[in-house]
């Protein structure tokens, strides 16, 4: 018989996570590491965790996630989106929970584009009157 699982992606900045859940002992591992061993701070660490943690699912699942992409602060928020999504694929009734946590929103704010003639996007060149 073939093995539950659960899938969610999650975004963020340039972050992309592809996280599955699959019924488990609670280890979370994050391209082929530890969780501690990826992130190494504790508050990254704390925020993958939100969503298990708010949910009293922390040892039911295992969490299996591929990240690439943006810094590691983009990339843990991209994993905890994904924890969600996933978790709300494998119980519905979870759902109101993460909402009212706002796990399952999307955070819109990206890097604004360059523009032509400035430096960065909103940075000017020095003014220089001759």
């Amino acid at each position: 018989m073939a093995e539950v699982r659960y899938y969610g992606t999650g975004r963020r900045k340039e972050a992309v996570a592809r996280v599955r859940l699959v019924p488990g002992s609670g280890q979370i591992i994050i391209n082929s590491r530890p969780l501690e061993q990826y992130f190494g701070q504790k508050t990254l660490e704390l925020a993958v965790r939100q969503p298990l943690a708010v949910t009293n699912t922390v040892g039911r699942f295992d969490v299996l996630a591929r990240v690439e992409g943006g810094g590691i602060s983009g990339q843990a928020g991209a994993v905890q989106l994904g924890i969600a999504r996933a978790l709300v694929a494998a119980d519905g009734g979870l759902r109101p929970v993460l909402r009212q946590r706002g796990f399952l929103t999307r955070d819109p704010r990206m890097k604004e584009r360059r523009k032509y003639g400035l430096k960065k996007a909103r940075k000017a060149p020095q003014f220089s009157k001759r």
